[in-house]
């Protein structure tokens, strides 16, 4: 139990009297079981029956917007087609990456293989990229006169758009509600980038109404604009992605030194630092405990502190503590 040279004088909001320990199982059994719960391989199955399901709805919009912009000449069915197949695409790329997320730890990867996830969702943004230079080509074509085939919008054209916003917002609705009961990024990074398409897609049938009443410019302008929200989901992705691959901080300080604080016979903490994705957390921290306490009860007392971390916050996969004496000994005195 080591006090680092340069350790922070100890603050009075972080240190109280000593008292009598807890019982080092009080919590021990609801943390475990509720970890377990997160960390379960079934999820990792459930997440994948959930993307499977999505991907083969992605696949019919997709065909049907693909199929109706080439008929029509279109452009702004046909990228908002390309659109949905690249959302097609990344489903492909989550049902990999969650597949591998679900491998147990092992030697080469101690702390699991959960960011394999994470990389997934951040591969979205690799798809929305590619989207968002074609649609760009297509419109610019249009626009500059390369492509002058006036496209032959029909009432087909409408009712087709039409189903496919109400099966994107089925897929919306369920994928939501799957990744909050899941806690997946995958699939809120998925269901976000479906509300997009929503959006994307109402432009493209507003253009389609300009068209039909003798405005054929407004044909190219909406598929400018559905880039440029494919090109807003896929910042919002990639923003996400990137606080859990830099190690942004998960949980606040504040809400775990509360749970630490409240273990009778713990006088403070700091140093306290949090990791991972909102369902897969790592923690670390330095708790200080009596000079005076003996290695095992002290090694006793930090256990009761994991528990109840543990089962304050279920998706805490780990939690390393550091047992020390305060710096000032005699404040804690």
């Amino acid at each position: 139990m080591r006090t680092p040279a340069n350790e922070p004088r100890l603050q009075p909001s972080r240190l109280r009297s000593s008292a009598k320990p807890a019982s080092s199982g009080e919590a021990r059994q609801s943390a475990e079981g509720a970890t377990a719960a997160a960390l379960s391989p079934s999820r990792y199955s459930a997440v994948a029956r959930v993307l499977l399901r999505v991907l083969v709805l992605n696949l019919i919009v997709a065909a049907a917007k693909i199929l109706f912009g080439y008929a029509s000449g279109a452009i702004s069915i046909l990228s908002d087609g390309f659109h949905s197949l690249t959302d097609a695409a990344s489903n492909v790329v989550g049902l990999v990456g969650v597949r591998a997320a679900g491998q147990p730890p092992d030697e080469d990867h101690p702390y699991g293989h959960r960011k394999y996830e994470t990389v997934a969702a951040a591969a979205v943004t690799v798809f929305l990229l590619l989207v968002v230079i074609e649609v760009l080509r297509n419109a610019l074509n249009q626009l500059s006169g390369r492509s002058t085939s006036p496209p032959s919008i029909t009432a087909a054209s409408f009712i087709v758009m039409v189903l496919t916003v109400a099966v994107n917002l089925l897929v919306i609705a369920y994928e939501s509600r799957e990744a909050k009961r899941l806690a997946s990024e995958v699939l809120l990074a998925d269901a976000m980038q479906t509300r997009g398409d929503v959006w994307t897609s109402l432009t493209v049938v507003a253009a389609l109404v300009g068209v039909r009443l003798g405005v054929p410019m407004l044909d190219p302008l909406a598929a400018l604009v559905v880039a440029g929200f494919i090109g807003h989901a896929g910042f919002q992705i990639a923003r996400a992605t990137t606080r859990i691959l830099s190690d942004q901080i998960v949980i606040a300080e504040s809400d775990i030194e509360r749970v630490v604080m409240s273990v009778p016979g713990v006088l403070g903490c700091h140093h306290i630092r949090t990791r991972g994705s909102a369902d897969h957390v790592f923690l670390d921290l330095h708790v200080w405990l009596p000079a005076e306490m003996p290695l095992l009860h002290a090694h006793d007392l930090s256990h009761v502190v994991k528990d109840r971390l543990m089962a304050r916050y279920p998706q805490i996969a780990d939690a390393i503590i550091h047992i020390e004496p305060p710096p000032n000994r005699d404040i804690a005195d």
